[in-house]
């Protein structure tokens, strides 16, 4: 048994290993191509296959293909069909690893980390990393193949087997169970393969536990996206009833056709892998005609609903009267900031408790942002085509102005100060005593100027202004001081600073970055009060005598 778990958890690292290599060097292709495939159902069946029997996960295929459909990229039903050609997919990769070519696994397991070892580009990478995937995915079904060969003696096994094919339909939920837990379906079919290869697992029984394998391997993406949309729900949960509708299918029918499949399958192991294909191509058979039909199920089960955190003040009856309607987008616009607040905060903290759990949203929060920058922007531009007087023209750019300078923001703490952070856990990484107190200062600094903004947003005060243009200016200081500080620790050799040095200036010069879009807010405003220089550069004197 010991042998068995360690085989099944080498196989299951293999996999991960295959996705996330594959995923690293060629996910944006992949997800161009799923993005991609709404022409017609067999064009989306096709790239289903091909991306799963890439990935060798129709969890991360259904991952990929429940986002697009959740963001309105591709329908309910060209959603389904690529999910249909993902079951069928990894299917295809059981049948390709149920050949003998365990020999091959040293070899790949070397190139794959000479290949990893000499590489320097993330795609070249990725490779390699799915190539020393596959090849621990050979040894551990070789593996597999030594540690289930002594159960054929085993009679607790035995009994259990024996119960199980008594009562197929408790088969199919004992093997619908180690998917879920286990979160791929293709190891628990490996598996139940290895069983019938030793004998320990009969046709009839083989072909339920393939089944319930089918039916687990579809709870996962189910579960991944419970929080999500109406939209994208519909692609897992469609997908899960399609599959319960084929163990409701051929269950009843397990005997037939395991004499069926005897007749072409000439061992036990490859009857498993044929009843695997053969029920992925009859599901794909019978269902891409009827997507009209599920999707419409899906619909009825899942309707759309107002997605909750979306605009909230922008009313479309507003646009014909131009004040309610720059109210409700100065309002829009103030959720946007207090998003942008949330974010430095979060990331502060998971910089201060060294924890990624703290900030692991800021990407989803970094997504809400844009969604609501684009919605200020589209619903401004509307109110511009009504007429405007120039104050009112004047107010709606200046909103605009913010929300994008806002947008920009949750980049930086998005795409730079969060990987800025998880680097520092990840490499174990310390910041001096002092250095660390200095880097919290400029983000406490860099908060209280955003709520600066956020009050400057709505009362347009000449006085807030200057103080936030001046609050820019300190900002300057603070990492000039800091930087000046980090680099005489430098100079006395303290290891906290050696090891973080470019943490610290890179935090640094990103917190610059965000306080420099904060007092935009300030310029129009400083600017109208006739008390803004057009530039920092100092009047220089003319030589005496020189013509003017």
């Amino acid at each position: 048994m010991i042998d068995l778990i360690g085989a099944v958890a080498l196989l299951l690292w293999g996999i991960r290993m295959v996705k996330t290599g594959v995923s690293r060097a060629f996910g944006a292709r992949l997800r161009r191509w799923i993005a991609a495939a709404t022409r017609n159902r067999l064009m989306a069946f096709g790239v289903g296959l091909a991306a799963t029997m890439a990935l060798q996960s129709s969890t991360a295929t259904a991952l990929m293909t429940a986002s697009f459909a959740g963001s309105g990229f591709i329908s309910s039903a060209m959603a389904q069909a690529i999910m249909l050609g993902a079951n069928v997919g990894t299917s295809l990769v059981t049948r390709i690893l149920a050949f003998d070519i365990h020999w091959l696994a040293p070899l790949m397991i070397a190139a794959g980390v000479v290949m990893f070892t000499f590489s320097e580009a993330r795609p070249h990478k990725g490779i390699a990393r799915a190539v020393l995937g596959l090849g621990l995915m050979l040894l551990s079904l070789h593996l597999l193949g030594q540690s289930t060969e002594p159960m054929r003696q085993s009679e607790v096994l035995r009994a259990l087997m024996a119960s199980l094919d008594a009562v197929p339909a408790l088969a199919v939920v004992v093997a619908a169970v180690l998917p879920i837990a286990s979160s791929s379906s293709l190891a628990i079919v490996l598996l139940v393969m290895s069983l019938a290869a030793s004998g320990t697992v009969g046709p009839a029984l083989g072909i339920a536990l393939v089944l319930g394998a089918n039916l687990g391997g579809a709870v996962p993406p189910v579960i991944a996206t419970m929080g999500d949309g109406p939209l994208a729900r519909r692609v897992t949960i469609g997908n899960l009833a399609v599959r319960l509708i084929g163990c409701v299918i051929v269950l009843p029918f397990a005997d037939q056709a395991a004499s069926a499949l005897s007749g072409f399958a000439l061992e036990p192991a490859q009857l498993v892998v044929d009843a695997h294909i053969g029920l992925n191509l009859l599901l794909a058979a019978i269902m891409l005609p009827l997507l009209g039909a599920v999707s419409w199920a899906m619909r009825r089960l899942l309707p759309e609903v107002p997605i909750q955190g979306g605009p909230g003040h922008l009313d479309q009856a507003s646009l014909s009267n131009p004040a309610m309607a720059l109210a409700g987008a100065v309002r829009e616009t103030l959720r946007i900031g207090d998003n942008v607040t949330d974010m430095l905060q979060k990331n502060l903290e998971a910089l201060r408790r060294n924890d990624t759990k703290l900030c692991a949203d800021i990407a989803a929060m970094d997504d809400e942002v844009d969604r609501l920058h684009e919605q200020v922007k589209l619903y401004l531009s509307n109110l511009n085509r009504t007429d405007l007087d120039e104050d009112e023209a004047h107010r709606s750019a200046e909103i605009v102005s913010y929300a994008i300078n806002l947008e920009h923001i949750g980049d930086i703490i998005e795409k730079n100060l969060h990987d800025l952070v998880v680097k520092k856990i990840r490499n174990q990484l310390t910041f001096s005593a002092p250095g660390a107190a200095e880097i919290e200062e400029v983000y406490a600094v860099t908060i209280a100027n955003l709520r600066i903004a956020q009050s400057i947003l709505v009362s347009g005060d000449a006085k807030l202004a200057r103080r936030l243009v001046e609050a820019k200016v300190d900002i300057r200081y603070l990492e000039k001081r800091s930087a000046d500080n980090h680099l005489n620790r430098l100079r006395d050799g303290q290891i906290e600073s050696l090891q973080t040095s470019a943490l610290h200036l890179d935090i640094l010069r990103d917190l610059k970055r965000i306080n420099a879009h904060i007092a935009a807010i300030a310029y129009p405003i400083l600017k109208e009060a006739g008390v803004l220089s057009e530039s920092r550069l100092l009047e220089i004197a003319k030589p005496a005598g020189r013509a003017s």
